[in-house]
């Protein structure tokens, strides 16, 4: 995987939100030039918007392979298997092939691609479409040091990016990926208490979400643990304690975690199918 990003070139089977989203981040690193990215669909509805970027784009997915060195699959996972018995000839030892399908191990991977390809699987979430997302990643048993540090310096650019066990690539999902939406109904049950008492549901929207964009960003930038956040705001028979009560008698943390464990749960079974 070469370093210069006039002589990197990377291909895209796929052209949906996530593969968008990973490319407009790419693009923000400078390493990768809008000519050397090559993305194949079947169709053109997807399409146009990559073009734009002025990236090259193709219906063939072996073109795909044929151009590109580092390839990334953002297809849907089912899809994943014939897309690579498609292009499996076309795979060579040079090149890296990266997996952003959910369910989909290494070892599959490895099965369905050419001896000793190299491989990466790695788990994205959808605010990496606004480059803040989460991004964890693991290698198959051939991918080297350079294209994984390659790889994180290109994904970092969409939020933050880590490499991990593969058994952490599902509870990933179950805290991250699926994670947004928990965060979403949040947001919208915060919004929705403010307009229960007479505040405007434009402003109940726009504080809801500048209230959860501090409070993450503050975990980020202090290093301090929520539970120690948390206890910052509140005051011996204030507001937030009386609200926090709430909180725990409607069992908020146990159903949290409850969500995050049958999320995690459900992405083990789907590896296993």
């Amino acid at each position: 995987m070469e370093d210069g990003g006039s002589a990197l070139t990377v291909g895209f089977v796929g052209a949906g939100k996530m593969a968008y989203g990973i490319l407009a981040g790419m693009l923000r690193t400078g390493k990768i030039l809008p000519q050397n990215i090559l993305v194949s669909a079947p169709s053109d509805r997807n399409l146009g918007k990559f073009r734009d970027h002025g990236c090259r784009t193709t219906h063939s997915n072996v073109t795909v392979l044929k151009d590109c060195k580092v390839v990334i699959l953002a297809t849907k996972p089912h899809i994943v298997p014939g897309v690579l018995k498609e292009v499996s000839s076309s795979v060579t030892k040079e090149h890296t092939v990266v997996s952003l399908a959910a369910g989909i191990t290494l070892e599959t991977l490895e099965m369905l691609l050419p001896p000793e390809t190299s491989v990466v699987r790695v788990m994205p979430n959808l605010p990496c479409v606004v480059q803040a997302g989460a991004v964890v990643f693991c290698r198959g048993r051939y991918a080297g040091d350079q294209q994984t540090t390659l790889l994180k310096t290109l994904m970092s650019a969409c939020g933050l990016c880590e490499e991990v066990p593969e058994s952490y690539i599902d509870i990933h999902t179950g805290l991250s990926g699926s994670g947004v939406a928990y965060v979403y109904t949040f947001a919208e049950a915060l919004m929705d208490g403010a307009i229960k008492m007479g505040m405007t549901s434009d402003l109940a929207n726009r504080i809801a979400a500048q209230t959860l964009l501090g409070a993450a960003k503050m975990i980020l930038e202090t290093g301090d643990h929520p539970a120690k956040l948390r206890n910052d705001v509140c005051t011996p028979g204030g507001t937030t304690i009386y609200a926090l009560h709430e909180l725990e008698k409607g069992g908020l943390r146990a159903t949290v975690m409850n969500a995050v464990e049958a999320a995690t749960s459900r992405a083990r079974e789907m590896g296993k199918q």
